[in-house]
């Protein structure tokens, strides 16, 4: 082969500090294209970036030189830096140190587009506790139930 492809879908997920300020409904819109403008630059490309005023979730696809944890470090450090610069209630502004990273099939790219466009919903039913454990059993991963929704 002389040429190097790959198509690699990611759903991202990370969630602020339990100290954090949770982020204000009228900013929501302006940290998700922020986000997705973070993801671009890293040369990845955003897909669809969503959530709630206490947690993220983000759909890309991973440029094949790239690796994730600089793709989410970018993410939170950058957009976390920014959303300071916002106003004073964001002066103690934090992501958890953590993060969950998910690969995505091509044939339910569709559906995650639809999960995360409805998370506003989905969290009046679920909370974002429920909604992690979920996808950690529904992908099989091991955890320590000390650590994985601590800060």
């Amino acid at each position: 082969m002389s040429q190097s492809l790959c198509k690699i879908y990611l759903h991202v997920i990370f969630h602020i500090k339990t100290t954090s300020p949770h982020i204000k409904g009228e900013d929501l819109n302006r940290l998700h294209s922020y986000i997705g403008a973070l993801i671009n630059e890293t040369g990845c490309q955003s897909i669809r970036v969503g959530g709630t005023e206490n947690h993220v979730h983000a759909l890309c696809l991973l440029l094949r030189t790239e690796n994730i944890a600089h793709l989410v470090e970018e993410m939170k450090r950058n957009s976390s830096r920014w959303i300071k610069s916002l106003d004073n209630h964001y002066v103690h502004f934090a992501w958890q140190g953590g993060y969950a990273v998910f690969s995505v099939s091509q044939s339910v790219v569709d559906k995650t587009l639809a999960y995360i466009e409805n998370q506003q919903e989905h969290h009046k039913k679920h909370s974002f506790e429920d909604e992690y454990l979920t996808f950690l059993r529904m992908y099989n991963i091991e955890y320590d139930e000390r650590y994985v929704l601590s800060d």
